[in-house]
């Protein structure tokens, strides 16, 4: 997340569900658990920072999906039936990458990914 006050402005807009990345190194990043589950609409999902980190079996736990961030690329697909969605990112430029976001859409207990390239102008 790197810093406290991102997590401050993006609760005052929805509810936020934040795990720890490589870069959250200060004392108040500590706190933030390595992953974490949501249950919406019916849909189990598990979030982590790192895929390479995965240290269940998404399908035999229950997972409909499992959303990871570290590489920043925008990328999602299902492999034996559960989708991987990695949202990409809203910060920065990274690595000639787009700056993206992404959304889940959870409908009648099945869900999809979405992911939308932002413009940014260049400085």
């Amino acid at each position: 997340m790197g810093s406290p006050e991102i997590l401050d402005r993006l609760s005052a807009i929805a509810p936020v569900t934040v795990v720890s990345g490589n870069i959250d190194k200060a004392t108040w990043s500590r706190k933030l658990p390595e992953n974490d589950v949501l249950e919406i609409g019916g849909i189990s999902i598990y979030v982590l920072h790192d895929l390479a980190q995965l240290d269940v079996n998404p399908k035999a736990a229950g997972f409909a999906v499992v959303v990871s961030g570290h590489s920043h690329v925008p990328k999602q697909e299902t492999r034996d039936g559960v989708l991987y969605f990695n949202p990409g990112s809203a910060g920065p430029r990274r690595f000639k990458l787009p700056v993206s976001v992404g959304r889940l859409i959870v409908e009648n207990e099945s869900v999809r990914g979405d992911l939308l390239t932002l413009s940014v102008n260049a400085c």
